[in-house]
């Protein structure tokens, strides 16, 4: 089956690649989770979850206004999102989408809901725990419609980050959340067989979206239950054991309360607690940097001996320049995910004057990239990366580029990738020299640097990349 890489031929695989690398001819059972957007600290999911909530809320404010045609407006315009290739579809992608009787129906169904009416519910992802046929396919299904607009920014700055070719295309219609309407429009997007591509960030996929109704009931509504009626005087359901034990099995409390959306909602009421806690655990899993559900961990010790044995085949010098500058794009998508994310590449800066070879967003919420902002209150929002493959070593014209090049709002720190160096201990004087006259810090990558971190990995040891860049910042912030 053709993916996105070999399509395009982009000689890199997923662990690479910041977006899925899906397959092209048939749908991946991957889904978009709002959950997963709406606890990450990047830019583009900020932007995507405010985008989610103005829908969803719009949505809500109608049926509890009784504003039925306005309800329906909105949800009428959620189409079969078969752009993505993602969901449960066999075959060619199809999409089951959410467009015409369905949406009638979700409209239904969430008018007809109490959790929706008392204003129980806030947010999206909360439809699966209590509203019947809604799970976490459709929910998907509903997000893609919503972020289609996110998803095409995104899918052209991934395109010309590979350099995958565009064509002017329509789109199904794209939510604008200050108008609160629906428009479409003609944009540029990779096409495939006559169809277009809407690439997305691997960072927001689950193959099972952790907030899930069976979950919710199993093991905290179930297990509530069990404890409450071990706790009464008497009850039917209690058993005791030969060692004079106590228990009360699953089975006799589902038996008592089968799931039921409506039973959660009705729970979930009663008891606003127990609800309350499984979202903040569920959350709390969604903050830890995690790698991606489509990264293959087992696929990291052939992904980093391939790198160590490409990196030497480089040339070096101005011929090979796009094929350094392209080969530490993946390199280091590879080492840094999930901590850096969103690359993208020679970004202009100051009208046009100037360009940054490659920034990444800083999405870190652990490790060294997180401490930067947060803990040493270095301004990190992106970090900005020059690569230079050059026969000789880098020296002050390189470092005065790069930090001429970073601000406060961009970030003030940066890597500066190069081959080689004669003397580093003078380089790494001149960083020192920089981070305490403008307080820039910038750390040198070159190839044996990249190569130990590689080794790292190979040896399952992936943990000690994120040490080897506090060193590396040790050696500048004295």
């Amino acid at each position: 089956m053709p993916r996105v890489s070999r399509a395009f031929r982009l000689g890199i695989k997923q662990p690479e690649l910041d977006f899925i690398d899906v397959e092209l001819n048939e749908d991946t059972p991957l889904f978009l989770d709002p959950l997963a957007i709406s606890q990450r600290v990047d830019k583009w999911s900020r932007d995507a979850h405010g985008t989610l909530v103005t829908f969803f809320q719009a949505v809500i404010d109608h049926i509890r206004a009784r504003r039925t045609a306005e309800a329906q407006a909105l949800l009428a315009n959620l189409r079969e999102p078969n752009e993505t290739r993602l969901g449960y579809s066999s075959g060619p992608p199809n999409g089951a989408g959410v467009g015409g009787y369905q949406a009638d129906q979700i409209y239904q169904r969430l008018a007809a809901s109490a959790a929706i009416r008392t204003g129980f519910i806030n947010s999206l992802e909360d439809c699966e725990l209590m509203i019947e046929g809604i799970s976490h396919d459709k929910i998907s299904d509903i997000t893609t419609n919503i972020l289609r607009a996110n998803l095409v920014d995104y899918t052209v700055t991934q395109c010309t980050l590979h350099n995958i070719p565009l064509q002017q295309v329509p789109v199904a219609p794209m939510f604008n959340p200050q108008q609160l309407e629906w428009y479409t429009d003609y944009v540029r997007l990779p096409v495939y067989r006559g169809a277009p591509i809407l690439l997305v960030p691997k960072a927001i996929v689950r193959w099972t979206p952790i907030f899930d109704s069976k979950k919710y009931y199993n093991h905290y509504v179930v297990n509530f239950l069990q404890r409450e009626e071990l706790n009464k005087l008497y009850s039917p359901l209690v058993r005791a054991l030969k060692n004079g034990n106590r228990v009360v099995y699953k089975k006799s409390i589902k038996g008592q309360h089968p799931f039921a959306k409506e039973f959660l909602y009705e729970f979930s009421r009663r008891h606003p607690d127990i609800l309350r806690d499984f979202r903040r655990r569920m959350q709390r899993i969604e903050q830890a940097d995690r790698a991606s559900d489509v990264d293959d961990p087992a696929a990291d010790v052939a992904i980093a001996e391939g790198l160590a044995v490409a990196l030497p085949t480089v040339e070096r010098g101005r011929d090979s320049a796009t094929r350094y500058h392209n080969f530490m794009i993946g390199a280091l998508e590879f080492l840094l995910y999930p901590h850096l994310g969103f690359p993208k590449k020679e970004n202009e800066i100051h009208e046009g004057r100037k360009r940054i070879d490659i920034t990444m967003e800083n999405c870190a919420r652990s490790g060294i990239f997180y401490d930067l902002p947060n803990v040493r209150q270095l301004a990190c929002v992106y970090v900005l990366i020059e690569c230079k493959n050059y026969t000789n070593e880098v020296a002050n014209p390189e470092l005065d580029q790069l930090a001429g090049r970073m601000g406060v709002n961009r970030g003030m720190f940066g890597l500066l990738c190069c081959r080689h160096f004669e003397n580093r201990a003078t380089f790494i004087q001149r960083c020192r020299d920089t981070f305490a006259d403008r307080r820039q810090l910038i750390v040198p990558l070159d190839d044996q640097t990249i190569l130990q971190m590689l080794d790292m990995v190979r040896r399952g040891e992936r943990g000690e990349v994120d040490t080897r860049i506090r060193q590396l910042i040790a050696e500048v912030w004295l």
